[in-house]
C-alpha cells in the first residue's frame, strides 16, 4: 500500500537524505537500509545511514558498513543530519518508539518521514508510507519501491542486490518461512541477476560464528532451554549471568530461538533473555500460532504471526512463569 505518493517528486533533484532503521538492527534492518543508500546515491542524493545502536558482527561484512553513523558515538554530527535532512527513510520498523534513542530526534526533525515497512499496525507518522504487513521483509519491499513505484529497476547493480538479498534472506530464515512466496523467489532470481553471490552471503552470515559463540550456544542447549510436551511448546531463559560467562554481545543470541523450534514436535517457542534494564523475549510459531496477539497482549511487544518480540520489566523467572500461564489460552492452537 502506498500513501502520500504525491511526495515522490521530492526525489526527482537531489535532496539531504538520512535513512533510520530499529534499535539493534538485523538482516533486513541492516540490507534494506544499505540497498537503499546505495540506489538513492546513485540517483545523486546526499545520504547518510544512522544507527541508533551497533549490530551483530555477522553483519559487519555487508558493503557500506564503514558509512554507517552510530548516534550514541557520533551525537552532534548525527544530530546536524537530522536536522539538515529533507526526507528521513524509516525503515523495518512501524512505530518510531522502535528506534530507541531516536524516537524524539525522529519526531522534532523537520524534514518529511517516509516509511517502508511490512511489519502490523504502522504508527501514523509519515508523509510517505509504502507498507505490506504480507512482504516477507522490508527489503523485498525496497526492492518494489525501486522497481514498481520508482520503475527503475534497471538500477539495481551488484552492491545494491547484495545488500537486499541478505535482508530476504535473513528475514525469510533462508527461504523456509511460509513468508517466502513465488513472488519472492521472483525477486531473488532478480538480484541474483544483479550480481548477489549468494553462496558468499550465506558463508558470511551462518559460517562466521566466533568459538565464544559456539560455546554459548551449546551451553544454552545444555543448560537453559526447558520443553513443555503438553503444550508443544520450548523455551530458553538466560541470565544476566549466562550472559556474562560467555561474554555475549549483539548478535550472539540471534536464531537461538529457531533451536528451540526446530525440536519434533514442537509448535512455540521462546528466547527469554534478561538484559539488566528490561527481559527481552522473542517468540517464534508455525502454523497459525499468533506471536503477534502473545507479544502484543501480555508482552508489550508485536511482530508478525509467526515471529514477535516483546519486553516486560518483571524479573526473569516471573515472565517465563507469565508465558506458561497463559499457554492454556492457545491450547486450541498447540494442542
Amino acid at each position: 500500500m502506498l500513501q502520500g505518493e504525491e511526495n515522490l517528486h521530492l526525489l526527482t533533484e537531489p535532496r539531504k537524505i538520512i535513512i533510520t532503521t530499529h534499535h539493534k538492527p538485523d538482516g533486513d534492518a541492516l540490507g534494506s537500509s544499505l540497498g537503499l543508500y546505495y540506489w538513492l546515491k546513485k540517483n545523486g542524493h546526499d545520504v547518510q545511514i544512522v544507527l541508533s545502536s551497533d549490530f551483530p558482527s555477522f553483519l559487519d561484512w555487508m558493503p557500506g558498513r564503514e558509512s554507517l553513523i552510530i548516534y550514541p558515538e557520533q551525537p552532534a554530527i548525527a544530530q546536524q543530519l537530522f536536522d539538515d535532512a529533507e526526507i528521513i527513510f524509516c525503515l523495518d520498523y512501524s512505530a518510531l518508539s522502535r528506534t530507541n534513542i531516536l524516537e524524539s530526534v525522529i519526531r522534532e526533525a523537520k524534514g518529511q518521514k517516509w516509511m517502508i515497512d511490512h511489519h502490523l499496525d504502522p504508527e501514523d507518522f509519515a508523509s510517505l508510507s509504502y507498507w505490506n504487513s504480507n512482504a516477507a521483509a522490508t527489503a523485498q519491499l525496497v526492492y518494489t519501491f525501486i522497481d514498481e513505484v520508482c520503475h527503475k529497476a534497471d538500477q539495481v547493480d551488484e552492491l545494491i542486490a547484495t545488500c537486499l538479498y541478505t535482508g530476504i534472506m535473513t528475514d525469510t530464515g533462508s527461504f523456509r518461512f511460509r513468508s517466502t512466496t513465488a513472488e519472492v523467489h521472483r525477486i531473488i532470481a532478480n538480484l541474483l541477476d544483479a550480481g548477489a553471490k549468494n553462496w558468499e552471503i550465506h558463508e558470511h552470515i551462518y559460517n562466521s560464528s566466533t568459538e565464544n559463540r559456539l560455546r554459548f550456544l551449546g551451553y544454552s542447549l545444555m543448560n537453559c532451554l526447558e520443553v513443555i510436551p503438553e503444550y508443544h511448546t520450548a523455551l530458553f531463559a538466560l541470565t544476566k549471568e549466562d550472559l556474562q560467562k560467555f561474554n555475549v554481545t549483539t548478535g550472539d543470541t540471534e536464531g537461538l530461538v529457531n533451536y528451540a523450534l526446530s525440536i519434533k514436535g514442537i509448535r512455540l517457542a521462546g528466547l527469554f533473555v534478561d538484559r539488566t534494564e528490561l527481559i527481552k523475549l522473542s517468540l517464534r510459531s508455525i502454523g497459525d500460532i499468533p506471536c503477534n496477539e502473545i507479544a502484543r497482549k501480555h508482552f508489550n511487544g508485536g511482530g508478525h504471526l509467526n515471529a514477535a518480540g516483546g519486553n516486560s520489566s518483571d524479573d526473569l523467572h516471573s515472565v517465563v512463569e507469565k508465558f506458561k500461564a497463559i499457554l492454556p489460552e492457545y491450547k486450541n492452537y498447540l494442542t
